[in-house]
């Protein structure tokens, strides 16, 4: 079998059937699709039963609750495929995002990931398409800062040979897992690729982990960020400097949110540059002057009003 679906099952009534539509009618057959009921307490694990019954292909595991890494981990205990690849339960796929991903990595088996195009917060007014062109990495670290993964650490639009996740699960942290196992599955990693085929339906939901976010994960995210840094502690690619602006914005809305200030100084005094926006220049002109603290309270400030 070439492909596992794993697909993560938590009060979705609403938008469990269309997640599971968009994956049986892709144009592609050889592939299992592992339903993962998480103690589901509302009439998923029924539609989940249902399902696993119109099409041979679904399997179902029952559990109790453990969260989004918990579910993904037991459904790669009992994946058979070759690839691996998520898709959260009130998301979808547009056609043939399956068909044509796994032909690249039938074209170019030398891959360990293809990544592809993603619509972030879909059906609401914050979305936006990250849509990259075909390009293939070697050099993880280019990956990194050329293709900026630092920016789309998300596991639901990549597609993983198992052989990654070998000796590794997704970690059970208050939120946003995905930007704390990238790095550590790109260490095992050969060859990437990006493509423009295919589309992620990352849908916003209100109730959903982002929206909700409280300070303990927006601090995870930020943790994230914290192990990522020294990986480029002996470069001085000014890409690098854009890694730390990130982490710079998700301290600010951490501290916001009541969390500590954790972000460690930039390791040279960052630059004003004509690529970053009006705004970053001044983030980083109060940062250099007035340093993070009062950086974080004036933004904190600026957001009650």
């Amino acid at each position: 079998m070439k492909l596992s679906v794993i697909i993560p099952v938590y009060c979705v009534e609403d938008t469990l059937d269309r997640c599971v539509e968009s994956v049986i009618s892709q144009n592609y057959s050889d592939m299992e699709i592992i339903l993962v009921d998480d103690g589901s307490p509302d009439g998923c694990p029924q539609k989940c039963d249902d399902w696993s019954k119109r099409d041979q292909r679904i399997k179902v595991i029952h559990k109790v609750n453990g969260g989004l890494s918990d579910a993904r981990n037991a459904g790669i205990e009992i994946a058979q495929g070759q690839y691996l690849t998520f898709i959260d339960s009130d998301d979808y796929l547009s056609n043939d995002t399956l068909p044509y991903n796994m032909d690249i990595l039938e074209k170019h088996p030398e891959l360990d990931i293809v990544e592809y195009p993603i619509l972030i917060h879909a059906g609401s007014k914050k979305e936006f398409l990250f849509q990259p062109q075909f390009q293939v990495y070697t050099n993880m670290d280019q990956y990194w800062l050329t293709g900026e993964a630092f920016r789309h650490t998300y596991a639901c639009n990549k597609i993983f040979r198992r052989e990654v996740f070998s000796t590794l699960r997704f970690p059970i942290v208050p939120a946003f897992e995905d930007a704390h196992i990238l790095p550590k599955l790109l260490d095992k990693c050969s060859a990437i690729a990006t493509t423009d085929k295919g589309l992620y339906y990352y849908t916003w939901n209100e109730n959903g982990i982002t929206s909700t976010a409280d300070g303990s994960k927006i601090q995870s995210l930020l943790d994230a960020y914290i192990a990522l840094l020294p990986r480029f502690n002996d470069t001085d690619r000014p890409e690098v400097q854009d890694i730390y602006l990130q982490a710079l914005n998700i301290q600010m809305e951490a501290a916001a949110k009541g969390m500590p200030i954790t972000l460690p100084p930039f390791k040279r005094r960052l630059a004003t540059s004509k690529r970053h926006s009006t705004k970053t220049n001044i983030k980083i002109l109060i940062l250099n002057t007035l340093g993070i603290g009062a950086l974080c309270r004036i933004y904190s400030l600026m957001s009650r009003i």
